[in-house]
């Protein structure tokens, strides 16, 4: 099998990808990596290219990290075999847009304990409830910061726009496979079913399936990609 390339979602570092084998970036503006806005899906994945393998990867992306999958995909062709896009929120409404915009004009909140910037990143993650406060994974979401907590994730990123995911897909020429969980309530199947005729649905996982069950995620490799995309 080529070298997984482990994408994280918004919000997100590449420490959920701690239960699998294989290449996890931070993100620009998330974890340890530098704050250099603006963010959008294609400087995600521009970043994301140099640290590539000189072999073709697979990507396994969840939610925005999908989206970069396909991006990167269609940006260098050559160096990914195939995309597993998981939890992608496929359909944006303008006020969801909106609201993305209104977070991203916010100041970075200080907290001043540790115990409470994590509480706040488990929440932006979708964390909350999938793991505890003093998992790991937390740690890496949060940074001090004269005296105080803030979390890692610059506000900007919520500023990314939503994807055209029909035009995406259409760009790829790699296989692709696109999955949620079945608790996940940021995607449904239907939603999914309009853009490929064989979405997956991970039984009883919801939306950050990856971190739930690594071993259900990577049983997706198993399945067989999209015949065509919908059009």
């Amino acid at each position: 099998m080529s070298t997984l390339l482990l994408l994280h979602g918004l919000g997100a570092t590449s420490a959920v990808w701690s239960g699998f084998d294989g290449l996890a970036p931070d993100l620009p503006g998330h974890g340890s990596a530098p704050w250099d806005p603006p963010y959008t899906f294609e400087r995600h994945a521009a970043a994301v290219l140099p640290l590539l393998p000189d072999e073709a990867v697979t990507v396994i992306g969840h939610s925005m990290g999908g989206v970069v999958g396909l991006v990167l995909a269609a940006l260098a062709p050559q160096r990914v075999d195939r995309v597993v896009g998981l939890g992608i929120k496929v359909t944006w409404t303008d006020d969801d847009v909106a609201r993305g915009g209104a977070l991203a004009a916010r100041q970075p909140t200080m907290f001043a304990s540790r115990d409470e910037a994590v509480d706040r990143y488990l929440k932006v993650s979708g964390l909350a409830g999938v793991i505890g406060s003093d998992d790991p994974v937390a740690r890496d979401g949060v940074v001090a910061e004269d005296g105080r907590w803030r979390l890692a994730q610059d506000p900007r990123t919520f500023g990314v726009d939503a994807p055209d995911m029909a035009r995406l897909l259409k760009a790829a020429t790699c296989p692709v496979i696109l999955a949620r969980g079945e608790r996940d309530q940021l995607v449904s199947k239907v939603e999914l079913a309009r853009l490929v005729p064989d979405p997956v649905t991970l039984p009883d996982l919801g939306h950050n399936a990856h971190v739930e069950s690594p071993e259900a995620v990577m049983g997706l490799l198993d399945a067989p990609p999209a015949s065509e995309f919908r059009r």
